[in-house]
């Protein structure tokens, strides 16, 4: 089949992949290659033609393998996907648009989850599966998604502070659009995954499997991973909180859900599992709530972190220290965030975790930091901050002490003869090759005029280089001061004196190659 005879076109698939778009170009687009992963704009993508080309690893195709290779399907998959997805339309988070589509759009996140709590009170939920399956469900399903460049963005800007290869390390993925849900599901099961009993999968209405994922609760899925390594979970940072209606504009919302089928038919809640990153043999052991705050302190730190979602989640956290005082752990560190102070809630599960860790014969004390910031993780990359900003506050010191070791280096610059620039000179406002092919073996100082004998003060760690370009950006542009002389260019010839001798150099372009000259052969100022 013609691309022509598609119902889409490619720029339709590429909204759909949410690819990131860097400039239009006439009848294409430049984009970030999804493949090599250069962000620099090198994915054409032809308008016109349908196809694409990656300028940087050569790989391309048509729109149907763009769509294949990035969701790892079929070309007919493809299509079938990519038509499904312009031509069904989006799904609300909360199913009740085919309801109470009035509730799902203007109504607030706590009443359309009481209104859902109300109507599935009596749905059949599925026990919950085994670990190694649940990790080996979820280990395939981030196999399969990507993370956007805005997701990625956001995790490496100042407020999260973390580097491309400790994101890809970490595991994040963005949540994929809700049209893949149930080929996502298909190809887990033909993989031979077990999605039935797995937080987030549940049964619809004609009697197939999909996973719950939707527009209202697009963000960034956190992996949940135990102290054994397995995947037991995901958190997903949301793109847009959850704010009850009427809530004050200054009020946060809900940034973070459990990834969940809870209430759906044959779903399965998530549980709240501990997450836990670092070494599971720790002598140390740090503890905090939140799991992308652990994530990040653990970059930062250095040291293992133990996470619950909330400050009072002790089943999680008993489990865990059983666990880790049988690994060797000796020392648990509670670093809850600092309205621990004033928090009752967060106070009792600071208490509770010296408690815990002394039932498994641990030593536990708290840490405490800045009150001006919240969470362990705004601590750290504040104190990261101030220490860059040290170093290069000591950096600039070290440059301005070399700068004050000051020299004054003696320059002149020699132009051609206007006579010899219009014939006698086939080099003239040319570069060293031409003066190479008319002959010369240096630049025929008889030919020159001395237009210009300055001063020029520079510090005595810069090089040549440095010094001609400085004097000829000094130069270009206007003419030489108090002369009836052109600008510099091509063809002339500066000269640099000081404590080690005379040097002499052609001016080509913007660079400055070094030649012999006599200097007593040129016509004089």
């Amino acid at each position: 089949m013609d691309s022509r005879e598609f119902p889409f076109g490619i720029m339709e698939v590429v909204e759909l992949l949410r690819l990131n778009v860097r400039r239009p170009s006439g009848d294409s687009i430049y984009a970030d290659c999804p493949f090599c992963g250069d962000r620099r704009g090198k994915l054409n993508v032809n308008l016109t033609k349908n196809v694409w080309r990656c300028n940087y690893c050569g790989e391309h195709g048509g729109m149907l393998s763009l769509y294949a290779r990035i969701n790892h399907v079929t070309g007919s998959e493809a299509y079938r996907e990519i038509c499904e997805a312009l031509l069904a339309g989006d799904v609300s988070w909360s199913g009740m648009a085919e309801k109470a589509p009035e509730t799902a759009h203007t109504g607030s996140f706590a009443e359309g989850a009481r209104m859902n709590s109300r109507k599935n009170a009596d749905v059949a939920q599925t026990e919950r599966a085994s670990p190694e399956e649940i990790h080996q469900t979820y280990s395939e399903l981030f196999g399969m998604l990507t993370l956007t460049s805005v997701h990625r963005e956001h995790l490496r800007s100042e407020k999260r502070g973390l580097t491309d290869e400790q994101i890809d390390r970490l595991g994040f993925k963005s949540t994929p659009p809700c049209f893949l849900c149930r080929s996502l599901t298909e190809r887990l099961a033909g993989r031979g995954c077990r999605v039935e009993g797995v937080p987030g999968f549940y049964r619809q209405r004609d009697g197939c499997w999909t996973v719950k994922f939707g527009r209202r609760t697009s963000g960034i899925l956190i992996p949940a991973v135990g102290i054994d390594g397995l995947i037991q979970g995901a958190q997903t940072l949301l793109d847009v909180p959850f704010k009850d209606e009427g809530d004050p504009p200054e009020k946060a919302g809900t940034k973070y859900i459990w990834f969940s089928s809870s209430g759906r038919e044959g779903g399965t809640t998530s549980g709240s599992p501990a997450h836990f990153v670092g070494d599971p043999f720790a002598e140390t052991v740090y503890v905090t709530e939140g799991l992308l705050k652990a994530d990040i302190a653990h970059v930062l730190l250095g040291q293992s972190f133990l996470a619950v979602a909330g400050a009072n989640n002790g089943k999680a956290l008993d489990a865990c220290f059983a666990l880790l005082a049988q690994n060797g752990t000796r020392r648990i560190v509670e670093a809850y965030d600092m309205d621990k102070r004033r928090n009752p809630m967060v106070e009792k599960g600071s208490r509770k975790v010296h408690m815990l860790a002394e039932r498994h014969g641990m030593e536990c004390r708290s840490l405490t930091w800045d009150p001006a910031y919240k969470g362990i993780d705004d601590w750290l990359l504040a104190y990261r901050k101030e220490k860059r900003q040290r170093e290069r506050e000591r950096q600039l010191l070290a440059e301005a002490s070399v700068d004050l070791m000051w020299k004054t280096c003696r320059f002149r610059l020699y132009q051609l003869l206007p006579d010899a620039a219009g014939g006698k000179a086939p080099f003239a406002f040319q570069g060293i090759r031409a003066l190479y092919r008319a002959g010369y073996g240096q630049p025929p100082a008889a030919c020159y005029r001395l237009v210009c004998d300055s001063e020029f003060s520079c510090s005595k760690a810069w090089k040549d280089e440095e010094i001609l370009e400085r004097i000829a950006e000094g130069f270009r542009g206007r003419r030489p001061e108090g002369k009836q002389r052109r600008p510099v260019a091509s063809s002339d010839v500066m000269e640099l004196e000081d404590e080690t001798g005379r040097r002499y150099f052609y001016v080509d372009g913007r660079r400055f190659e070094p030649v012999c000259f006599s200097p007593f052969l040129a016509r004089a100022m």
